[in-house]
């Protein structure tokens, strides 16, 4: 554990920031998960990829991983219909 209040901050601030990245990231997989699904709908993946986005946009995964999942869905989506 620290010993200076400055570094002390940073742990309680950095645990708050770490469980909010979690959430968002399980969010995130969930969506995902439900644009994957059998007989998916456009809305789903309008979902995901909004989600995808946003978390692109909020440094929480890397901008060409989201591109990636979005190109990999959109071409699932083209081959099934």
């Amino acid at each position: 554990m620290p010993n200076i209040k400055s570094a002390k901050k940073r742990v309680l601030v950095s645990k708050v920031r770490q469980e909010r990245n979690k959430a968002a990231k399980t969010q995130l997989k969930t969506v995902m998960k439900q644009a994957r699904a059998e007989g998916a709908d456009d809305a789903a993946r309008l979902a995901a990829v909004r989600k995808l986005d946003k978390a692109a946009g909020k440094g929480l995964i890397h901008k060409n991983k989201a591109a990636r999942l979005k190109s990999r869905m959109a071409k699932k989506a083209s081959a099934t219909a």
